[in-house]
């Protein structure tokens, strides 16, 4: 009874986040909150289930009451908040693992699940349990079959008194009640994919545009982690130059320099020559800058690149254009003059964010075909 109100209860939980999930998606403040596999969320007006015993229909601390009291303080007023005239409001923060906080992003925003490139299998070896068997060594015994085996042996031989379980010192497994657990070892699937983020870093790039960059990022890895087995993150920044960096550099480095798109792009093959071979692995690039770019001949080196290198070995290339206070360049137009106005890469999607709110439609777009 107790694990079918908890159910319900996160049914409840899961429906709030999935109605407020728009909101949620904008809030940078949840990825400060992330634990190993769970993230804390805040969610309004649903009360922290407690156990009642008795007639709760009247006693002390019962009545009306006014809202945002809580229950039980009755008529003395004891414990009372009087901090203040505003009505109150109940806010739990509830722990949410990030598979089923993956899930409700994937149902609200209709992503279809990923299947995985079939080249790109990784087989691996591991150990199932299959059944039952009377041999075996002791870290595979269960206790639970071999207990009803003495049980039924006990019963069977009149030695079982249910008045007096006890009697005779109790329940004792002999070596012919024993049962341990068959395993075999079986081929199982593992998709491995890799996510390179690469980012302009140059002095039109400020920390409110990298905010939405790491907003953006933790989406994009919560859903790609949940239809993958294996992932890696790999982080670029660059301004007229590129380079390889970890992920807290990556978001809080800030230059003053000029911007070369194609040098992040340069940077993207030679890391997958050199780690990721496209037959073994699932890979998607993500591309952030303000579309300021050096020069339009960079931009078309950068399409070029695209064609002829990146596009014919990934998943998915996104790339992501973000306001910023100097305006926004022409990259994403170029993009769409040179790769996608004739006939579009099916794995090119590019879009625009240019404020929290756009997050939520961005990461949609990225996703929405199951690549």
């Amino acid at each position: 009874m107790i694990e079918q109100d908890y159910q319900r209860f996160r049914q409840i939980v899961k429906g709030r986040i999935r109605a407020d999930l728009r909101k949620f998606i904008t809030r940078g403040e949840l990825i400060g909150k992330e634990g190993k596999n769970l993230i804390s969320i805040p969610v309004h007006g649903i009360e922290i289930p407690t156990f009642r015993y008795g007639d709760n229909s009247t006693g002390v601390g019962s009545g009306d009451g006014e809202e945002g009291q809580s229950v039980g303080r009755g008529e003395s007023g004891i414990g009372t908040d009087r901090g203040g005239e505003e009505l109150g409001q109940h806010i739990l923060e509830v722990d949410v693992s990030l598979e089923e906080l993956a899930d409700i992003l994937g149902e609200e925003l209709q992503l279809p699940r990923i299947v995985p490139k079939g080249r790109k299998q990784l087989t691996t070896l591991r150990d199932r349990y299959s059944g039952i068997r009377r041999v075996g060594p002791e870290s595979l015994k269960h206790f639970k079959r071999t207990y009803r085996e003495a049980l039924k042996r006990q019963i069977m031989l009149g030695l079982y008194d249910p008045a007096n379980p006890t009697k005779g010192g109790g329940i004792l497994p002999i070596k012919s009640d024993k049962r341990f657990r068959s395993w075999k070892q079986i081929l199982a699937p593992q998709s491995n994919a890799v996510i390179v983020y690469m980012m302009d870093v140059s002095g039109s790039m400020g920390d409110e545009q990298k905010e939405l960059v790491r907003i953006e990022a933790f989406w994009i890895d919560t859903w790609l982690r949940r239809n993958y087995k294996g992932i890696e993150s790999r982080y670029i920044v660059h301004d007229v130059a590129a380079r390889e960096v970890d992920k807290q550099t990556f978001y809080h480095l800030r230059e003053d320099g000029g911007t070369k798109i194609s040098s992040a792009f340069k940077a993207a093959k030679k890391l997958l020559d050199d780690h990721y071979d496209a037959s073994e692995w699932n890979i998607y690039l993500f591309h952030f800058s303000d579309g300021d770019n050096c020069s339009e001949t960079d931009s078309r080196e950068c399409c070029r690149y695209l064609q002829e290198f990146l596009l014919p070995n990934v998943n998915l290339f996104g790339y992501c254009q973000v306001a910023s206070a100097y305006g926004s360049g022409n990259f994403i137009n170029v993009l769409h003059d040179q790769l996608t106005s004739a006939a579009p890469p099916h794995n090119l999607i590019s879009n625009r964010v240019n404020t929290r709110e756009d997050i939520y439609e961005s990461v949609k777009s990225f996703f929405s075909k199951g690549r």
